[in-house]
């Protein structure tokens, strides 16, 4: 939906001047450790608020939820946003934010666990073993049938890791410290990501490289129309027999009908999923994980301080950082005046932006642009708070939709 001048025009002052507090509405539990960084002084936090400004979530479903007109942003403790409306949001001007790298160890440790657990039959082995309590003499029963458990040694096998962001890289790593040798592809890895990786984690030249040379194959990427069921028939036959998936990332990755043939015909020796679905709990050769990624208690805290703090930021000064759906753009605070504008990512825009605060003789200090996809977003630091005459300009530039004010 394309976005239409005028949706939505927010003029907010310094919260401290207009308004006693902000509300910070919970749709999901959040770990206090997070809430507490929202100042009571300057925040109302709780899960039955109305008229929010803004609101935190995990995993709740909010695209049917209808948003206070006041919602200016909403952060997800967590990477993903399929949970999350993202082209109404940016309509609406609602900054989307995530927390990037906040939960990545403890997906790394899962995927390890999931590497180890795609390889020995660790589960069935426990389960065998709880179904001889009771019996005579366990440990002779075990000496006598652990040989049906046997697996296979991690070290010494090649893992094709595809997405090399926060947490991909950091599996990547682990794995060259298990002795694997690693082969890792990104189309889209920045050079803070690359610049992280061990020297000896191989580049390969495409997702075919990976399907060809690879034991094992994690996914790390986000769930798109690109990367739905990237794991189907065709890429499975392009695999080596007998390789072991990992899918910690989203379930629309793999094709569940797919994976579920290439399991009966020893084609997959085991997928392992962190996102069980009808199809595929229960199934012989997966092993369905009850979505554990992030469900740690330092992951949670670590998601919930950053949200938190994005959210402050953006609320009290108009910084915007970790967005899914607008550009990152901040200015350090010096107690300044400042307008946030949101506008069309077309041309000419910034020009006309600067020219409504020089027509008035208001000196720009500092300045700040940036865009992404259809949409751009500027910060104007000035010597003297913007009158109504200079919101109102700015208000009918043609593709402006949004305006906040601070100081």
């Amino acid at each position: 939906m394309p976005l239409t001048n005028g949706a939505d025009y927010v003029i907010m002052n310094n919260p401290s001047e207009e308004r006693n507090v902000l509300k910070v509405k919970l749709m999901n539990k959040i770990a206090k450790v997070g809430t507490d960084v929202l100042s009571p002084n300057r925040y109302e936090v709780g899960t039955d608020l109305q008229g929010e400004d803004a609101i935190m979530v995990r995993s709740a479903n909010l695209h049917e939820t209808e948003f206070s007109p006041s919602l200016r942003a909403i952060a997800r403790c967590g990477a993903g946003v399929n949970n999350i409306p993202l082209e109404r949001c940016t309509k609406e001007g609602i900054v989307v934010f995530n927390t990037p790298g906040a939960n990545a160890n403890a997906v790394k440790e899962l995927a390890v666990a999931a590497l180890v657990l795609a390889s020995r039959d660790i589960l069935g082995g426990v389960k065998w073993v709880e179904s001889l309590q009771g019996t005579e003499n366990v440990a002779k029963a075990v000496e006598a049938g652990k040989s049906a458990f046997v697996g296979h040694e991690l070290a010494g096998k090649t893992l094709g890791v595809i997405g090399l962001g926060a947490i991909g890289g950091m599996v990547a790593n682990a794995a060259i410290s298990l002795g694997m040798s690693v082969m890792g592809y990104d189309p889209y890895i920045t050079a803070k990501a690359a610049w992280s990786l061990a020297p000896s984690v191989r580049q390969a030249s495409d997702y075919g490289d990976i399907f060809k040379h690879c034991d094992y194959i994690t996914l790390h990427v986000p769930a798109t129309p690109q990367t739905k069921g990237m794991i189907n028939e065709k890429t499975i036959a392009e695999m080596k027999a007998g390789v072991r998936i990992l899918n910690l990332a989203r379930a629309d990755l793999v094709d569940a009908t797919a994976i579920k043939s290439a399991l009966e015909s020893g084609k997959v020796a085991c997928y392992v999923t962190d996102f069980p679905t009808d199809e595929t709990a229960g199934v012989k050769g997966i092993i369905a994980i009850p979505h554990l990624g992030a469900s740690t208690m330092e992951s949670e805290d670590h998601c919930a301080v950053m949200a938190a703090q994005q959210l402050d930021e953006f609320l009290t000064c108009g910084n915007i950082k970790n967005s899914v759906n607008f550009p990152n753009v901040g200015i350090p605070v010096f107690d300044k005046p400042r307008v946030c504008v949101m506008n069309k990512n077309v041309p000419n825009m910034l020009s006309q932006i600067t020219s409504v605060f020089s027509s008035q003789n208001i000196n720009i200090e500092n300045l700040a642009n940036g865009s992404k996809g259809e949409v751009a977003y500027t910060i104007v630091e000035t010597n003297e708070r913007a009158n109504e005459d200079i919101l109102q300009r700015l208000k009918d530039i043609d593709g402006v939709f949004g305006i906040r004010t601070f100081g």
